[in-house]
């Protein structure tokens, strides 16, 4: 099996290589305060050779960092599968990742990839997950970490980073300068960046989560059938694929990793097609929805919404988001901060599950969308993000 770079562009491959971030070609036409252009995807040709539990993965495993990163539940929510009247409703919960967020998935291949090239520092800008997911996986690979964090960032994040270890410098402004300037400190420095959109492995750490959602709806099923006494109805199957995936956007990452792990499922021969795949956007931070309606990315709006973890002015992987959008017949959906407040609470009192804003963001989307679902389809809800990391912004939803 032969690993590279694919523009997905252009077509132009790059070894997978320390400092290779973007393609030549492309990132030539970038413009100014707009998504990112030239962003790579990880590719691979000849046969894969790995079990059928397996993620075909760049990085050797001997080098991934010692966390039980991802195999995270998948939750069927009684309660609320008959409030809503879907009965195939699950949760794909990231927030009991080690460090509290889906971007652990991301942070594990990054780090992984610096134990493989002998790499010791590795430098990002993040709204707090990604920083906080960095220093975690960072201190247990031992590795130095370096984040740009903008100081209105939550508090609880600011004090994971610290507490892992991590240096800390903390931004006057948006995530966008701190993108910025963590860009300037990696072309001074060569440390390597985990930028998100700028190194393609964060996109490829994130589609293990595809491929985890294929194998456990297959057990969820089988067990359905057992409880119902129907197991000799069912044909055997290693893998099912949903019908519709709700995942909280911002920059654009998470929604492309998910539609690269249903691409190589689709290359792999476990599934048939790609799930229609739900961008899940605040009123407040809606780029991506936008440029979905019109065709373009325009001229950035200032971002104000109460989910920080998908709030940003450009979407650095907006470009290539919407191409997978598009290729893919994906959806939009925006909600309010009232709503994302309101599916935060539901998503507590309904089904136990705690997650902050930008979580609750992808259940504000099914709410809204749900009108336009068959009950008897298949829906995953990604959920990415613990509530205890944004306790503020649960106590406004409470009044408190």
């Amino acid at each position: 099996m032969r690993w590279f770079y694919r523009c997905p562009g252009c077509g132009a491959e790059y070894a997978i290589e320390p400092g290779r971030y973007l393609c030549d070609v492309c990132a030539a036409g970038q413009k100014p305060n707009q998504p990112l252009e030239g962003v790579l995807e990880c590719a691979w040709e000849g046969n894969y050779s790995g079990g059928p539990d397996e993620v075909p993965l760049p990085v050797a495993e001997k080098y991934l960092p010692p966390l039980p990163v991802g195999a995270t539940p998948l939750w069927e929510p009684h309660r609320l599968r008959e409030e809503t009247g879907f009965p195939h409703l699950f949760f794909k919960d990231d927030t009991c990742e080690p460090t509290g967020s889906f971007k652990d998935r991301a942070s594990y291949l990054v780090a992984g990839f610096a134990r493989e090239h002998g790499i010791t520092e590795i430098a990002l800008a993040s709204t707090g997950n990604a920083a906080s997911s960095m220093s975690g996986i960072g201190a247990a690979a031992g590795l130095k970490i370096t984040v740009f964090l903008p100081k209105k960032a939550p508090v609880a994040k600011r004090v994971q980073v610290l507490q892992y270890g991590a240096t800390l410098k903390e931004v006057d402004g948006t995530y966008d300068v701190a993108f910025d300037q963590s860009l300037a400190y990696s072309a001074e420095t060569g440390v390597l960046s985990r930028n998100t959109a700028y190194n393609p492995l964060t996109i490829e750490g994130k589609k293990t989560v595809s491929f985890e959602i294929v194998r456990d709806l297959a057990r969820a099923r089988e067990h359905e059938a057992k409880r119902a006494g129907r197991l000799g109805e069912l044909a055997h199957k290693d893998y099912v694929c949903p019908d519709h995936v709700f995942v909280p956007v911002g920059d654009g990452v998470i929604i492309a990793g998910v539609f690269k792990g249903f691409e190589d499922l689709v290359k792999l021969g476990r599934i048939q097609k790609v799930p229609t795949i739900w961008a899940c956007q605040a009123e407040g931070s809606s780029a991506l929805a936008r440029a979905m309606e019109s065709g373009v990315f325009g001229d950035p709006v200032p971002s104000d919404t109460i989910a920080d973890s998908i709030s940003v002015d450009v979407p650095r992987n907006g470009a290539h988001a919407l191409a997978k959008l598009r290729k893919h017949n994906g959806r939009a959906v925006v909600v309010s901060d009232a709503q994302i407040l309101d599916a935060q609470k539901e998503l507590a009192s309904g089904a136990g599950l705690f997650a902050e804003p930008s979580s609750s963001a992808a259940w504000a989307g099914f709410r809204k969308a749900s009108s336009m679902l068959r009950a008897d389809e298949t829906i995953v809800v990604l959920l990415t993000g613990s509530g205890l990391k944004d306790v503020a912004g649960a106590m406004k939803g409470l009044g408190l």
